[in-house]
């Protein structure tokens, strides 16, 4: 065990540790790897700020453990392909006659949270056929939201868990790696935006964009129980302009490297990505660095 100690999702994992951990994982052996998970979580108290339990984090630290020869785990009790993640999106039939006009001669834009509503096959069948980067299963927080004019959708916006290591965004709010660590939930991500092909109506997405950032923090912390202080999004250089971000007023800081990480390896993509942030409080670099 001379690798000993290892940190895996900024938990230190020791000799003692991995005794402790093989010794549960023994104990439970025949219940299946996710409720050893679950047990770990209590006995470490390990939980997200909402409270809930860091299970995916502990699922992945085990696996990891494993990987690295340093832990036994029971086989899986099903197959590791989520059925759910993977399905098939099916297409949902909708207007598709083109929407065109000025948006003060419009009715107004009105924003509705679709997560785990009638709505959500809607916005997933929308993502899927009609964004470049089409629908992924998201694992963690995130929240769903369209946009309509009178009955008719034109709008698509979804968030998630903000990204850990962003050097451009850590150094505009003066983060280092401990008060990130503590901090990053407070961040999201705006992780898709469709306007759909069909509507053409100039203003309309930097006119989304100024109504989401009235609501979300609120819709966030009714879900799970904590506001946000800062939104970010990342801009593909080579596909976009940012042009409705600049509008809304958010702030270009810096760029990416064009390199992803994959398992444990940083792999280099090319797809250079402009970062913009939106702060949702004048004093949110206070609060991000309490």
């Amino acid at each position: 065990m001379g690798m000993l100690p290892i940190t895996i999702r900024k938990r230190t994992i020791n000799k003692a540790d991995v005794d402790l951990i093989q010794a549960t994982v023994d104990k439970h052996w025949d219940k299946g790897r996710k409720h050893i998970s679950k047990i770990l979580c209590h006995q470490w108290n390990w939980r997200q700020p909402n409270g809930r339990l860091k299970d995916m984090a502990c699922r992945e630290l085990l696996l990891t453990l494993k990987r690295k020869g340093l832990l036994t785990l029971p086989p899986r009790l099903t197959s590791a392909h989520n059925d759910k993640r993977n399905r098939a999106i099916p297409v949902v039939e909708i207007d598709q006659s083109p929407l065109q006009g000025k948006l003060s001669e419009l009715p107004p834009v009105t924003l509705t949270l679709v997560r785990n509503t009638k709505l959500e096959p809607l916005y997933n069948s929308l993502i899927q056929h009609h964004h470049y980067l089409g629908y992924r299963q998201i694992v963690g927080n995130h929240l769903k939201y369209m946009a309509f004019i009178e009955d008719r959708p034109v709008a698509c916006l979804g968030w998630g868990s903000a990204a850990w290591s962003v050097k451009s965004r850590d150094a505009f709010i003066d983060w280092d790696k401990a008060t990130k660590g503590r901090n990053l939930h407070f961040v999201a991500n705006n992780t898709r935006f469709l306007i759909p092909s069909w509507v053409s109506v100039k203003y309309l997405a930097s006119k989304i964009l100024a109504l989401i950032v009235k609501r979300v923090s609120d819709d966030w912390l009714n879900t799970y129980h904590h506001p946000l202080y800062l939104l970010e999004t990342f801009v593909e250089k080579d596909r976009f302009q940012g042009t409705c971000y600049k509008a809304a007023n958010w702030i270009c800081v810096g760029q990416t490297k064009g390199i992803a990480k994959k398992g444990h390896d940083h792999l280099f993509h090319g797809n250079v990505k402009d970062l913009y942030l939106y702060p949702l409080r004048k004093d949110f670099r206070e609060k991000l660095t309490g």
